[in-house]
């Protein structure tokens, strides 16, 4: 009842590119799925008025622009965090590496009384 042969035990596949790829497209579409639900469920319309310019828009496309322009408001200044981060580690992986000290330096005889630095 316990006993298995050596070759039927089963092994997990390898999660691959496009398996990653099918689960993000999944959720994506789940995402907008629920984005349109809301979007439909909120049709009163809504006065909307930035720096002078006023519009009437429907409150679920008003709610979701916000919520877009506020992930844009973290996007951008993120990208370019991240962006001089690179340029950074760049940088010093071009540049070379400072060399070790050579054993002379290290066993060199040292003055009496005077502090290592």
């Amino acid at each position: 009842m316990g006993f298995r042969s050596a070759g039927s035990e089963r092994s997990t596949p390898k999660r691959t590119r496009t398996s990653a790829t099918w689960v993000g497209v999944a959720l994506f579409a789940l995402v907008l799925l629920v984005l349109l639900i809301f979007i439909l469920e909120n049709t009163q319309q809504v006065d909307v008025a930035f720096f002078g310019v006023h519009s009437h828009l429907p409150l679920g496309v008003a709610l979701l622009l916000a919520a877009v322009c506020g992930i844009l408001l973290v996007a951008i200044p993120g990208t370019a965090r991240i962006l001089q981060l690179r340029r950074v580690a760049r940088k010093s992986a071009a540049a070379p590496a400072p060399a070790p000290p050579s054993v002379d330096d290290t066993l060199a005889p040292r003055e009496p009384g005077r502090d290592p630095e």
